[in-house]
């Protein structure tokens, strides 16, 4: 029996409106094959507050109408927007090794190297049945690569193969309207005997304190706080926050598609300032 494949936020949703535009290139032996081939990208902040602190919510979803199963990703560089403090977060203030995470998985791992969650739907084409598997991603801070943040991301599917993948990424440079780019690798996955390798269809992941606890000891004791969230500007780029992803599949053929997020409201206190500076206020256009 077949399961629906996973929920990824569309580009209707309340914090990622706009459309999505998606390109494709081909490798001549595989044109016809994946000439179909398509991928659909959605972003969220959570909350959505200019100057304040968020969650990054992002996911992905790879069809292909013309093919039971697309070919497996091998690559994939999300490219996030500029002046975003990650950096200056408060997130991973620990790090993971990934000898740790291959071992033990995410849970061996310092709560404080947490820096997001997930799920994953993978397929694979199995006789006349098309096989789903599901698994969970914890998102982990590894040691800086080359001056670069480094990231993990664990893995954990149960069935109907029970595996524990560890993809390794960087946070990178991007041109500008971009500030960086998550850069991730990913491996050939075997799946069922006799059968070809796993297909990641679609994902859908945070980066930020969302639903995550961490701990710091005060006077001899363990405390539990909430991490500090990704910093927002004081200001929108106008048409919104642009986000954009590539994906490089097995034997080449590539795709690409964009999103924006459209501009939160302004603070309170920071609107408050600037119709001061300007001499007078106007909250009608500012709430």
């Amino acid at each position: 029996m077949t399961q629906a494949p996973l929920a990824v936020a569309s580009r209707s949703d309340r914090a990622a409106p706009g459309r999505v535009h998606a390109r494709v290139q081909l490798q001549p032996d595989h044109a016809a094959a994946y000439e179909s081939l398509r991928a659909s990208i959605s972003a969220g902040l959570y909350p959505e507050r200019l100057g304040g602190q968020t969650t990054i919510v992002l996911g992905f979803q790879i069809t292909d109408p013309t093919v039971r199963v697309p070919p497996p990703l091998r690559a994939m560089s999300i490219l996030y927007p500029n002046n975003l403090g990650i950096a200056l977060s408060g997130l991973g203030i620990e790090t993971c090794a990934s000898a740790v995470v291959e071992l033990t998985g995410a849970g061996g791992c310092p709560p404080d190297s947490v820096m997001g969650r997930g799920s994953a739907l993978a397929e694979v084409p199995f006789g006349p049945e098309t096989v789903h598997e599901q698994a969970t991603i914890t998102i982990l801070r590894a040691e800086d690569q080359g001056g670069f943040i480094a990231l993990l991301f664990d893995a954990q599917a149960e069935r109907p193969v029970q595996a524990n993948i560890v993809l390794t990424a960087e946070l990178l440079p991007a041109r500008v309207p971009y500030g960086g780019r998550i850069s991730v690798s990913l491996p050939l996955v075997p799946s069922l005997p006799e059968a070809p390798p796993v297909a990641v269809v679609a994902l859908r992941a945070t980066l930020g304190p969302l639903g995550l606890t961490y701990y710091e000891v005060r006077r001899h004791r363990r405390i539990a706080y909430h991490p500090k969230g990704i910093f927002l500007p004081d200001s929108c780029p106008h048409g919104g926050f642009p986000f954009a992803a590539s994906f490089r599949f097995e034997g080449g053929t590539a795709t690409s598609a964009t999103t924006r997020v459209r501009c939160p409201r302004p603070r309170r206190d920071t609107a408050h300032r600037r119709g001061a500076a300007g001499g007078r206020a106007r909250p009608s256009k500012l709430l």
